[in-house]
């Protein structure tokens, strides 16, 4: 946990009539009418979080348990920060309440820029940050399930909290992830306020074809994709699902642009999902999905790849590759691409595929990218070197930092999709050492940011 070493700051506390997940309560006398400490049984209130989101509609659950928190901590408000869709900065969602004119329009949106910021430490880092503000203190506290980085829990009170009402705050802000995945299932409203582009239909079908959660931590390793997509969205997409031998992925891109490389996106994915989760090997799924797309597609549609199965006892890693650019390994500091059988793309083989057996070793980092990160303008972008560089971030970092310097080398003007997935090996000894939904041992360390 950091603590503020700084004299007083004037972070502002937005008033308004009502905030999705920002309950804000009228400060009377600097927070008085909350007392002047934190209740000493929060934690084992936290209970009565749960049971507050339950009884309330999907929409209004965030708001039903900030309210709950400023009950059981004594805090003068609570507010919710969720991350953008593109990485670059916070989102508080609002309601316009009163209004009548403008039916099913009335949601609000106010973006907080991460970079430089102490909210973007919080998120890199995953601890608790305390800082002094104009009347009080402003506990900032990653909200996190499996290293999936939400979001940040804003508290404010008037007495610097204590060790044991951070501890409650670390559960309330876990227990809040877990509500806000239950209730985005029910509703679009989240995802609204996530958006910081329009979407096009490609795009909006693309998107469904990713994980529901981008990163993933678990004892053996940590996986994280990011997909930052062309002006005119293509036919990217990265998928990964656990179980109890194996980690299963994919990485694939459908040739061309717009719903034409969507569509031929989704029947891959819907067919590797097919057959994934009929325990089919890569080979079998790599063979079902040359099939479908053989069957309807046209005769020069194609799809490129690349399938794994890592077995979790031991780091065996089936690969098979379909026409795709070569992955990387950093082992030892080094970054190499792998040697594998290069096999036609989906659609258009031969012959059944085959998988290539790589061991990997604790410590080991894979590295995979769709051909977005290798065409003329993003010739800048020295994948080895940044891989090499990056050793000490975490997988949710690298590929994020990945997509910045390909958008900084580029100008911003993607001519195709640029996806990438990172995944960190541990062994079948590693441990996650989890506090508040992220790994501690995991995590990213970045310079104090200004407060």
């Amino acid at each position: 946990m950091h603590l503020a070493k700084e004299p007083e700051t004037d972070l502002p506390v937005p008033q308004v009539d009502r905030r999705l997940g920002r309950t804000l309560c009228a400060r009377q006398s600097h927070l008085a009418r909350y007392g002047h400490k934190v209740k000493a049984n929060a934690r084992q209130n936290l209970g009565s979080l749960l049971a507050a989101a339950e009884d309330a509609s999907p929409v209004d659950a965030v708001d039903v348990l900030a309210a709950e928190l400023v009950r059981l901590l004594g805090a003068g408000y609570v507010g919710l920060l969720i991350a953008n869709l593109s990485g670059t900065g916070l989102v508080r969602l609002s309601h316009v309440v009163g209004s009548r004119s403008d039916a099913g329009q009335n949601e609000r949106a106010e973006e907080v820029p991460l970079p430089g910021t102490i909210h973007e430490q919080v998120l890199w880092s995953q601890t608790v940050e305390l800082t002094a503000v104009s009347g009080g203190w402003l506990a900032l506290i990653p909200v996190t399930e499996r290293g999936d980085a939400i979001g940040v829990l804003e508290v404010a009170f008037d007495e610097k909290p204590d060790a044991e009402a951070v501890e409650a705050l670390v559960s309330a802000a876990h227990s809040l992830a877990y509500v806000l995945i239950a209730a985005r299932r029910h509703t679009d409203l989240f995802e609204w306020g996530q958006r910081d582009i329009p979407f096009s239909v490609a795009a909006e079908m693309q998107r469904r074809l990713l994980p529901s959660v981008y990163t993933v931590e678990a004892g053996p390793l940590t996986l994280a994709g990011w997909l930052e997509p062309s002006h005119d969205a293509g036919g990217d997409t990265f998928d990964y699902s656990l179980d109890r031998e194996f980690i299963y992925a994919s990485l694939t891109d459908a040739m061309g642009h717009s719903t034409k490389a969507a569509l031929l996106a989704t029947l891959t994915v819907a067919t590797f999902r097919n057959q994934r989760r009929a325990l089919a090997s890569p080979e079998q799924q790599a063979d079902s999905a040359d099939a479908a797309l053989k069957d309807n597609a046209g005769p020069d549609q194609f799809v490129t790849g690349l399938l794994l199965r890592i077995r979790l006892s031991d780091g065996q890693t089936e690969i098979v590759n379909a026409g795709h650019p070569l992955p990387f390994l950093l082992r030892d500091g080094e970054a190499t691409q792998l040697e594998l059988t290069t096999h036609p793309p989906l659609g258009v083989a031969a012959a059944p595929y085959t998988a290539d057996v790589v061991m990997l070793e604790p410590g080991d980092r894979l590295l995979l990218v769709t051909d977005g990160y290798l065409e003329r303008g993003a010739a800048n972008v020295d994948l080895r070197k940044i891989l090499q560089a990056t050793s000490n971030r975490h997988p949710r970092q690298v590929v994020q930092e990945l997509a910045s310097n390909l958008l900084d080398a580029t100008g911003g003007e993607l001519h195709d999709d640029a996806t990438t997935m990172c995944l960190d090996w541990y062994g079948p000894a590693g441990r996650r050492d989890a506090a508040g939904g992220a790994s501690t041992a995991r995590t990213t360390s970045l310079p104090d940011a200004p407060r």
